[in-house]
């Protein structure tokens, strides 16, 4: 992220308005949208930061991206930020927004990173074993597989980490095996 304050600065004043006009829930669909459009679409973030092409051929081509698929106070904001050169800040800024937006509805983010796909009955039990634990009354699960850590899981969330994989097990064991209390350490 190049400038977080300022992506904060911008989707606190969409977060504002949205909430003044009472489309908080559309525009934070739309920043979804974006987001993931931001995400999938390496060129579309490489033409926002271009500096060879000219803010009304990127105008017109964020226009095209989201006509129809974002409301007209999103439109109008992706319009001031051409008019201000803030273009490429849209991805922290549409990143900025979700996060402002989830502290203030009290949504917790979690990712749960597991070695294997996982079925929805186990997100819902693992949603509803997080809720409670952790007395939380929203949160937005996130699921990614990583198959190096071999079986188990990894929960991340509000900067916890609880680490149940075979990989942090296997970590564990090869650190007490390089430490033998049985052997004296000569200096």
């Amino acid at each position: 992220m190049q400038n977080p304050r300022l992506a904060g600065r911008y989707a606190k004043s969409l977060i504002d308005l949205a909430t003044e006009k009472g489309q908080l829930e559309a525009v934070y669909a739309d920043m979804k949208y974006l987001q993931a459009v931001c995400k999938q679409s390496r060129d579309f973030v490489n033409l926002l930061k271009s500096p060879v092409i000219k803010a009304d051929q990127k105008n017109s081509i964020i226009t095209a991206v989201t006509t129809g698929k974002v409301s007209a106070l999103t439109a109008s904001f992706n319009n001031l930020l051409v008019k201000k050169g803030r273009e490429s800040d849209l991805p922290e800024i549409a990143e900025a927004f979700i996060d402002q937006y989830n502290e203030l509805k009290g949504i917790h983010k979690v990712l749960l990173t597991t070695a294997v796909p996982v079925s929805e009955e186990l997100k819902k039990s693992i949603e509803q074993k997080v809720k409670s634990e952790k007395s939380f009354a929203n949160i937005e699960l996130e699921t990614k597989t990583d198959e190096s850590l071999i079986g188990g899981f990894v929960l991340e969330f509000n900067n916890n980490l609880v680490d149940a994989s075979i990989l942090r097990d296997l970590k564990d064991i090869k650190k007490q095996f390089l430490q033998n209390l049985y052997v004296q350490q000569l200096r």
